[in-house]
């Protein structure tokens, strides 16, 4: 089975699309038979994108660390909740259980999980695919960013044009199933730092 990590907020966020786009991904999820794995939350978009795959039949892992369980809201409703001692447990044990990555509009938390992942991705952890949902031009900031990042030589164009941006979730969610098909070896060498 197919399982993608997302992360998101723990907060809606100030623009409705933002939701919308967290469940539009939760239920193509949950349509295509895949597996959500996600922060175990039941607040925000974390709670948006959980219910929408619940409510599409799919699958639901969340990992949580027992000091967040009340701050998120562990959501009680989902197939599987782990609830971890660490946020490094929390990290490790959704990159393991996961094929592919995609973030959508989140904070500090959801900014530092995609950017590990990347990260890993860059120095040779692990091969899977990582994308970014872009919802209501959420991420045109950070885009800008990683350009400025190119030009002044601190990071490889290549490594930047590995991250997959979409503004759509059904052809975001194809596009990482499909490279994730082809990288398969990626998820069995998986190794954390």
């Amino acid at each position: 089975m197919f399982s993608l990590c997302v992360y998101c907020g723990s907060r809606p966020g100030r623009d409705p699309r933002h939701a919308e786009a967290a469940r539009r991904l939760g239920t193509l999820i949950g349509e295509r038979g895949f597996r959500l794995v996600y922060g175990g939350g039941h607040a925000g978009l974390m709670g948006a994108v959980a219910d929408a795959t619940l409510a599409a039949g799919g699958q639901v892992l969340g990992i949580i660390p027992r000091r967040l369980v009340s701050r998120e809201l562990g959501h009680r409703g989902i197939q599987e909740l782990r609830v971890v001692d660490t946020m490094h447990d929390r990290k490790r044990q959704m990159a393991e259980a996961a094929d592919a990555f995609v973030a959508l509009p989140g904070g500090l938390g959801t900014l530092e999980e995609l950017f590990e992942a990347w990260t890993w991705q860059q120095l040779g952890y692990h091969a899977r695919p990582i994308g970014l949902l872009d919802s209501a031009g959420y991420y045109a900031p950070l885009r800008a960013l990683l350009a400025h990042t190119t030009e002044a030589g601190f990071v490889d164009a290549a490594q930047v044009a590995r991250l997959r941006i979409d503004d759509d979730p059904a052809s975001l969610l194809d596009r990482l199933h499909a490279e994730a098909g082809e990288n398969a070896a990626g998820r069995a060498d998986f190794t954390v730092i």
